[in-house]
């Protein structure tokens, strides 16, 4: 499976959650404006707090612009996560693609890397741990965005550096994003360049997790 998987097909900028279809390239920048505005309010006092009205005023545009594209709070936030996530998912192939990794630890290690970039550099990234449970069937649409990465990344690790394919390395890459989300997310909560403790722990358990079952040398 090509790195690039990672990143294709995937929505970028919500569209299937907003009100406005298709998306012309004026709208598009118009959404990522009203998105960027979301996440600095996103940083400043966290997504349970954010109003239509804050984004709004944040952005210098009217509520009616705002509704226009997003009918609730809930869809703005959950188009905010969407396109974080599909941010994330580039980071990870600009990295493996930049590094050339031979080992499938240090292709894992490049997915956490670019984690850890986000939170550091992408402005309201804390909104992945929005999981948009006001939203009827928001949470299982999380979820399979979640797992949808851990089978991707894990076909990728099989075709490219001869991990044994399936379910079992699956499952264990999604273990790896759970802890990943976990350690790395606490690693950002007092401190906005990552506790390094957090970080290097998380790097820990990952590695000797996977390991136990695929071998340093796999």
């Amino acid at each position: 499976m090509p790195i690039n998987d990672l990143v294709a097909g995937q929505n970028t900028v919500g569209a299937p959650l907003v009100r406005t279809e298709p998306i012309q390239e004026r709208s598009a920048a118009r959404i990522d404006a009203l998105l960027d505005a979301a996440a600095e309010v996103v940083d400043e006092i966290g997504f349970d707090r954010l109003t239509t009205a804050m984004v709004a005023e944040r952005a210098g545009a009217s509520i009616g612009t705002v509704y226009r594209y997003f009918p609730d709070r809930i869809v703005l936030l959950q188009a905010l996560r969407d396109r974080a996530l599909l941010r994330y998912r580039r980071s990870v192939v600009e990295a493996i693609d930049a590094q050339s990794p031979e080992h499938w630890w240090n292709a894992v290690e490049c997915a956490i890397d670019a984690f850890v970039d986000m939170f550091r550099t992408e402005s309201g990234f804390r909104i992945i741990r929005f999981s948009g449970a006001e939203r009827a069937g928001a949470g299982e649409e999380d979820l399979a965005q979640d797992t949808g990465f851990a089978n991707q990344f894990a076909q990728i690790l099989a075709d490219e550096y001869g991990l044994p394919a399936g379910e079992d390395l699956a499952f264990r890459l999604q273990v790896v994003v759970e802890i990943m989300d976990s350690l790395i997310t606490r690693a950002f909560v007092e401190d906005p360049n990552g506790d390094e403790r957090y970080i290097a722990e998380a790097r820990t358990v990952a590695r000797e997790y996977l390991e136990r079952r695929f071998g340093p040398e796999s």
